[in-house]
């Protein structure tokens, strides 16, 4: 269906207010900032901030859904013959070679990682989408395989997989903050994905192949 004017209005209010909120933390610091600066800047009021955005962490991880999806829509989206581990070892290496934004690949991605790094609730927050990002793949992984609740190994190839993502993710912003380039960074996360890759066990490289039909 196509997007409606009041639907669109509200889409853009959204992300105009998160794009001056970005751009305050950047500037100013995660703490320093408050609701009513936010509001301040983007012309609205407080409420209108916290009716679109609960809670200030939420301005700044304003499109943390798509990241705790990522995960189990690459397994999904999985080719037949193919693995959880290994579809998303494909899609991973595909975002690294496009050196995407995605992937924190860009100029100014330092920036981000700082304000990060020096504000205790954004960590905070970091930390939970981690979990939530786990926690999604694991049953996404169960649905998949039919595995019963009783069944530990979902979790574990969860963990297994999340710890790949998660490593190549802290790697980037590792490099990143210390004002590398990101073509350069994303030729040695291609080599260290195949490091990785070579670590992980046989069992989770062949769990939830999906079938040819």
């Amino acid at each position: 269906m196509a997007e409606g004017l009041r639907e669109r209005k509200k889409r853009e209010t959204r992300q105009r207010i998160s794009d001056i909120a970005t751009g305050l933390f950047l500037e100013r610091g995660f703490v320093t900032v408050t609701i009513a600066d936010v509001a301040e800047a983007a012309d609205v009021s407080v409420n209108t901030v916290y009716n679109y955005f609960p809670a200030k962490e939420d301005l700044f991880f304003d499109r943390s859904q798509g990241v705790v999806d990522r995960l189990s829509r690459w397994v999904r989206g999985r080719d037949a013959g193919e693995s959880a581990a290994r579809a998303v070892l494909r899609e991973l290496r595909a975002e690294i070679e496009a050196v995407s934004p995605r992937m924190g690949l860009v100029e100014g991605y330092d920036r981000f990682m700082r304000c990060i790094e020096e504000a205790p609730p954004l960590r905070s927050r970091l930390w939970s989408i981690q979990q939530e990002v786990q926690d999604n793949l694991e049953a996404t992984l169960r649905e998949e395989t039919g595995a019963g609740d009783a069944d530990p190994l979902p979790g574990l190839i969860a963990g297994q997989i999340c710890w790949v993502h998660g490593t190549v993710f802290g790697a980037i912003g590792r490099e990143m903050v210390k004002g590398r380039n990101p073509d350069e960074v994303s030729r040695e996360m291609l080599v260290l994905l195949d490091d990785i890759e070579e670590l992980l066990s046989e069992k989770v490289l062949n769990y939830a192949v999906r079938g040819a039909g």
